[in-house]
């Protein structure tokens, strides 16, 4: 089965999926006011995480940084056939490129999204990339969350979680954080993302 047809398949099984989710978002509020300014995001969240966010953001053309580590190709072209743009690279293979291709998205006035502990791990640990796109691209940070009351895992470095068919899913979008500020400035900033995301995550489970 080629990569194409993969990809396709995994679109179109989590579309039929997340169409069954009695989904709950909270703090969509915090998006649309830094729309309403102008100010560019940059969506963070754990990997395991990034389904529900993908599929709730779907169609509003976000800029998505995925690793050229070749199990990302997958996600890459499915998030594609959502209406993602696509920009490969990462902390590691391909980075200098990747951040690149994101400062000219945010300088254009639009949004990216990248996954803090990606793309290989360690789980639930930030890493310095999304601060320092966001902090020269001129845009606010907003930390993501997802839980699910029934999901499936995988056996990926981070379980990558699925919601089941017809699960209760929560969505938060947390305050979003000034990457100038003098609390986040390195290495103490990374701390503080990763605190924030972690907190963003418990919120959603609560």
């Amino acid at each position: 089965m080629t990569a194409s047809l993969n990809a396709w398949l995994l679109a179109v099984v989590a579309w039929v999926l997340g169409r069954t989710w009695r989904l709950d978002v909270i703090g969509d509020e915090h998006v649309q006011g830094l729309r309403q300014r102008g100010i560019p995001i940059v969506f963070a969240v754990w990997h395991a995480y990034l389904l529900v966010p993908l599929w709730h953001r779907r169609g509003e053309g976000v800029t998505l940084l995925v690793s050229e580590h070749g199990d990302a190709e997958f996600l890459a072209r499915a998030a594609l056939r959502w209406g993602y743009k696509v920009i490969r690279g990462s902390s590691t293979r391909g980075g200098i490129g990747g951040l690149k291709g994101v400062l000219r998205v945010l300088a254009s006035g639009g949004d990216a999204a990248f996954t803090p502990d990606g793309p290989r791990g360690p789980r639930g640990l930030a890493k310095p990339g999304t601060l320092t796109a966001a902090a020269k691209g001129g845009a606010s940070i907003v930390p993501v969350g997802a839980y699910s009351s029934s999901l499936w895992r995988l056996r990926s470095w981070d379980r990558f979680a699925i919601p089941r068919p017809f699960a209760s899913v929560r969505l938060v979008y947390g305050r979003p954080l000034d990457p100038t500020s003098k609390q986040m400035g390195a290495p103490v900033g990374v701390d503080l993302l990763t605190d924030r995301l972690n907190v963003t995550q418990e919120s959603a489970a609560c």
